[in-house]
C-alpha cells in the first residue's frame, strides 16, 4: 500500500488550504490518459468507485484502482514551493509495508 511522508501530509494540508472542499476531499493519482507510464494528481471532492482510500494523520490519498500495484511499495513526499503549489515525487519504500 502507498505510504506517506510527513512531508507529503504537509503539502496535502498546504494544497488544500484556503480550497473550499468537502470533508471528505483529498488527492487523488490516477494513470494519465495520453501519456503511457505518467501518473496524474489532482484534488477530488470524493473517492471514485474502486479506489483505494490512504488516510494519514487528517489528509486523505485516492488511488485510483488501476494504478495501486503500481504504487504497493511507493511512498509519497514532497518538497515546498511556491505556497499551494508542493512537487511531489514517488520514492520506493525502504521500511517493511506497515501491518493492515
Amino acid at each position: 500500500m502507498l505510504t506517506l511522508t510527513h512531508n507529503a501530509v504537509v503539502a496535502i494540508r498546504d494544497v488544500m488550504a484556503g480550497v473550499d472542499v468537502p470533508a471528505d476531499a483529498g488527492l487523488r493519482i490516477s494513470a494519465k490518459a495520453d501519456e503511457a507510464g505518467a501518473l496524474e494528481l489532482a484534488l477530488a471532492s470524493q473517492p471514485q468507485a474502486g479506489d483505494q482510500i490512504i488516510e494519514t494523520e487528517d489528509v486523505r490519498v485516492f488511488v485510483a484502482e488501476d494504478t495501486v500495484a503500481l504504487l504497493d511499495d511507493k511512498a509519497l513526499d514532497a518538497q515546498p514551493g511556491t505556497p499551494g503549489q508542493p512537487t511531489f515525487r514517488l520514492d520506493r519504500r525502504t521500511s517493511p509495508r506497515p501491518a493492515p
